[in-house]
C-alpha cells in the first residue's frame, strides 16, 4: 500500500464517513490518510480485525467515492485512541480510478 496525504481532501473541508455494522464515524479530512488500496484513520472506537466497513469519501473535483473494505490493523488504547488501517475490496473500476486520482494528487 503506498501512502500520500491528500491535500485536496483536506483543503475542501468535506467530511469522511466510515461505517461498520454497528458503528458510524464522520471524520475530518485531517484525520485520514488515503492510499491507493485503502485508508488509515484515527478513531476513538476500536475495530476488530476483518470487520467489514463502508467508506464514503467526498472531494469536489473527483466527486463522491464509495468504498467497501476490511480492517487489517487497529492499534492503540482507549485513552489515546486507535489508528485503524483498512484495505478496500471489490471496488468498481470507476471508484478505483477516482481513488487513484485522490491518492496521487
Amino acid at each position: 500500500m503506498s501512502a500520500r496525504k491528500i491535500e485536496s481532501v483536506a483543503s475542501s473541508r468535506q467530511q469522511i464517513t466510515v461505517a461498520a455494522r454497528q458503528t458510524r464515524l464522520t471524520l475530518t479530512p485531517e484525520a485520514v490518510q488515503i492510499h491507493r488500496n485503502g485508508i488509515e484513520f484515527h478513531s476513538a472506537t476500536s475495530f476488530s480485525l476483518w470487520t467489514e466497513m463502508t467508506v464514503t469519501l467526498e472531494c469536489p473535483p473527483e466527486g463522491k467515492v464509495d468504498c467497501t473494505g476490511v480492517v487489517v490493523a487497529c492499534a492503540g488504547t482507549r485513552h489515546s485512541g486507535y489508528q485503524v488501517s483498512m484495505v478496500f475490496t471489490g471496488m468498481s473500476k470507476q471508484s478505483q480510478a477516482r481513488l487513484n486520482t485522490l491518492a496521487y494528487s
